[in-house]
């Protein structure tokens, strides 16, 4: 962390002092800005701040904002209106910052129709928050603190994680891909890898702080390019693989084409690596996936699956999947329907396109109507929910390896977790276990999102 950053939080924490001052940071978006805002606690809490679930109690508010969907918009902005009610009765500090705030008309907007915003940041500044909270207490200023640059990595950064077994530790940041479809590039930048030492010395820190499972990320995870001993990604899943203390390896979100050999032979050699592994389709058409710049086609995306099938033991593939795409006809999204029908994932994230500022698909003049794209959504969730009883049967009467994440959410008496795919599954209680524990549990019943199991 910059020097003069931890000069700006000591000031600060010294100003809090005896205040009971309360922060809020309302998370919008990928794994990738949930990391971010671990990183934004870290160092608000480090300034003296106490965390409050509910932001309409919080001295100081936390936007991090995502601009992949549409809808992200209209979300932010009604909570902006539900600030400015607050303010009009209290000193309340408003933050925006991450994806959206790097786009030029987000920007104009927040300017002209939300005056009251004190700090907006971009992805490539958050490291800045501190100088930009001091300017608005000390000297009253508005901060617009964006940089159309690709960001350097900051190292260091302090981290309040929202759990005490399961972490997220970004690899790298940014895109080169440039889809048609995607705004990520633009707002996060080009790819950019840290360095492995870096990497490792995190992990390492985490197993001895007694975390059992990591999430390696990446808008691009397995493009990620190392130096020294650990070159490539797989390198970097070998090593992390042989931290002791670290129990499960996870990664989101890998690009099919950078699919290599190597990581798939990295992924069947270890058991520690998750049995679930993200692959996104987007398209199961060979011309829509080139008209969305994808770099595959949809014989190699099933000739991948099939290579990772046949080596990679108990495999489950979970996927992301737009639909109604510029251009797409009925014979395009039947294709998408095959892929799934041949594949049969075990989880699939369905969006409806919708068109983003900026990107060339946005500028087509072939848009699908709302109502056809609604329809083909309807369809490909009805499929998707169709074979769901029929994946979950192979697990009756298995023994799964789970982390004890909690009680389960709709039942104290029992415990939840998850397998090794993902799979949620709750639990008996049994008084020599705790959360963080992993334990054995033989699967007694399935049903359409959970299963219920027994320890063994």
């Amino acid at each position: 962390m910059q020097k003069n950053q931890e000069e700006f939080i000591k000031i600060i924490k010294q100003k809090n002092e005896g205040k009971n001052l309360k922060y809020s940071i309302i998370t919008m978006g990928c794994q990738l800005n949930e990391n971010d805002s671990e990183k934004i606690a870290g160092m608000l809490e480090n300034m003296g701040y106490l965390k409050i679930d509910n932001y309409k109690e919080a001295d100081l508010v936390i936007f991090n904002t995502c601009c992949v969907r549409e809808n992200a918009e209209e979300r932010l902005f009604g909570k902006i209106g539900e600030i400015k009610k607050i303010k009009e009765y209290k000193n309340v500090i408003l933050a925006i910052g991450g994806c959206m705030m790097q786009e030029k008309n987000m920007l104009e907007k927040i300017k002209r129709s939300y005056p009251f915003v004190n700090v907006v940041f971009g992805t490539h500044t958050m490291q800045n928050l501190p100088e930009n909270i001091y300017k608005t207490i000390v000297k009253n200023e508005k901060v617009k603190d964006v940089i159309d640059i690709d960001g350097e990595i900051y190292e260091g950064l302090p981290i309040k994680r929202n759990s005490q077994y399961k972490a997220s530790v970004t690899i790298m940041y940014g895109c080169n891909n440039f889809c048609t479809y995607c705004i990520v590039p633009y707002v996060r930048g080009r790819e950019r890898s840290r360095e492995p030492e870096k990497i490792l010395e995190e992990i390492e820190g985490l197993a001895k702080e007694g975390y059992k499972e990591v999430t390696l990320l990446g808008q691009n995870v397995n493009s990620y390019v190392g130096n020294g001993e650990i070159k490539k990604f797989s390198d970097l899943l070998n090593t992390v693989c042989k931290i002791e203390g670290i129990e499960r390896v996870n990664f989101i979100s890998p690009h099919p084409k950078d699919f290599t050999d190597d990581v798939i032979e990295a992924i069947a050699n270890n058991q520690k690596i998750s049995r679930i592994i993200h692959l996104p389709l987007q398209s199961g058409n060979t011309k829509v996936l080139k008209e969305m710049n994808r770099k595959y086609t949809k014989e190699q995306y099933l000739n991948l699956v099939d290579k990772m099938k046949s080596r990679i033991q108990d495999l489950a593939l979970s996927t992301d999947i737009i639909v109604g795409f510029p251009g797409e006809t009925e014979e395009d999204f039947e294709d998408t329907l095959d892929v799934v029908q041949k594949v049969n994932f075990e989880q699939i994230f369905m969006f409806i396109y919708s068109k983003r500022e900026g990107t060339v698909a946005a500028d087509r003049d072939d848009q699908i109507p709302e109502e056809i794209k609604h329809k083909r959504f309807d369809k490909l969730k009805e499929l998707y929910e169709s074979r769901v009883d029929g994946n979950n049967e192979k697990y009756l009467n298995t023994i799964q390896q789970l982390l004890i994440e909690g009680k389960s959410k709709n039942n104290e008496s029992m415990l939840e977790g998850r397998t090794t795919t993902n799979k949620v599954v709750i639990f008996n209680q049994n008084e020599d276990n705790k959360i963080g524990d992993i334990v054995s549990v033989k699967i007694t019943e399935t049903h359409k999102w959970y299963l219920k199991g027994e320890i063994v």
